[in-house]
């Protein structure tokens, strides 16, 4: 039985890999949890029906919340972000499923790949971030980095069976978002709301604001970089509405090998899970006849900067993309309190993306604090926008 702790439980990855987890009792069960703790009374429920043995949460003053609301015996309790790196550190798992949003998934990751433990990767943000670092450290302990976000599994799963060399591009597929065919000069216009009805996923705040920016597609472009070890030039991007097919990979031969499948993180959580072994399930089937058609066309940048932004960050390499993810956070989160346009998001990267520290990043710790140096900075930036604003 494999053992599985899941960073992240409360989330909609959290969950859904909870979900499998019940699916087959007799071959996963919950070593650990962990979320930021805005919902105590889901992980109650979570602690109840799978009894992990340490919960971690990265806001220490839920902890006795939780507390309170568990009868004893009760799992370990686990504070902050060096509770979380304990979680995956100290408590014993055959995977860790990093689905935690944002830069907080960079620390108990590594912590993880450290430990020896495979890790099945939803956190785009942690090789965004620490790409070289994270990947270098996977190969040093012998760790499977395994692609949970849809479009990475698919292009893993294009990968197998094929020699690395004879790649020579990978074809991310985007929703396109629900702005793909809103003309430029409404983005000044564009609520909250608006961005938040994503047309084919069902997915947290966060990155759902990143599908309607395009972010997650640039952010998905640096991990790929990474994960699969190929140049910026060879992963590029095209928009298909339909989302059916998840990624392809284009070889040397001209011969073009797609993933496709319906809309369910359910498929790319499990493989992960089992890997290199695939276990039957009541997920729904893909039927081409019914989809009818499918559509590909190119981004395009001048409506969504964020692309040319992440490109950019992950040509010029150092810091550059942790400047990038941080900014992007604290930009995002800024739109979603309404502190700021939707049209401001892009603005606060690009000028976060001006004063990036020179060199590579030689550990972690540099990482951590160029991401909340960043994070400082970009607060300034948007309590200066909104205090404009309010004038």
């Amino acid at each position: 039985m494999k053992r599985i702790t899941v960073l992240g439980a409360t989330g909609s990855i959290g969950l859904r890999t909870l979900e499998i987890v019940s699916s087959f009792p007799e071959e996963f069960s919950v070593a650990g949890v962990a979320a930021r703790g805005t919902t105590v009374e889901r992980l109650v429920d979570i602690a109840r029906k799978y009894a992990p043995q340490a919960i971690a949460l990265l806001e220490p003053e839920a902890v006795d919340r939780l507390a309170a609301l568990l009868p004893r015996p009760r799992p370990e309790l686990l504070a902050g972000a060096d509770g979380l790196v304990a979680l995956t550190r100290d408590v014993p798992a055959d995977v860790v499923v990093s689905a935690l949003v944002g830069g907080a998934g960079l620390l108990p990751t590594m912590a993880a790949i450290r430990a020896g433990r495979a890790v099945a990767l939803a956190n785009k943000e942690t090789l965004v971030m620490a790409g070289r670092l994270m990947t270098t450290a996977a190969r040093h302990h012998g760790v499977p980095l395994l692609p949970v976000d849809s479009e990475h599994s698919a292009v893993f799963q294009c990968l197998c069976g094929h020699n690395r060399r004879d790649v020579h591009r990978i074809l991310l597929t985007a929703s396109g978002g629900p702005f793909r065919e809103l003309p430029k000069e409404q983005f000044a216009t564009i609520t909250v709301d608006d961005a938040l009805r994503h047309p084919t996923w069902k997915m947290g705040a966060k990155i759902t604001i990143d599908s309607a920016t395009l972010m997650n597609k640039g952010l998905e472009v640096i991990e790929a970089r990474w994960l699969f070890d190929v140049a910026p030039e060879q992963v590029q991007i095209v928009v298909h509405p339909q989302s059916v097919v998840h990624s392809m990979v284009e070889y040397i031969d001209g011969s073009v090998i797609a993933q496709l499948g319906v809309a369910d993180m359910g498929v790319p959580i499990l493989y992960a899970l089992t890997y290199p072994e695939r276990r039957p399930t009541p997920a729904a089937r893909l039927d081409l006849a019914r989809v009818g058609q499918l559509t590909f066309f190119e981004p395009d940048p001048a409506r969504f900067p964020c692309l040319r932004l992440a490109r950019h960050a992950l040509e010029q390499g150092g810091a550059a993309p942790v400047v990038l993810n941080a900014a992007n956070e604290i930009a995002v989160a800024a739109f979603l309190d309404r502190r700021i346009a939707f049209t401001d998001i892009p603005e606060l990267i690009e000028d976060a993306l001006v004063d990036v520290p020179a060199g590579e990043l030689e550990s972690i710790e540099a990482c951590v604090a160029i991401d909340a140096e960043t994070r400082r900075r970009v607060e300034r930036a948007v309590a200066a926008r909104a205090g404009r604003k309010s004038l």
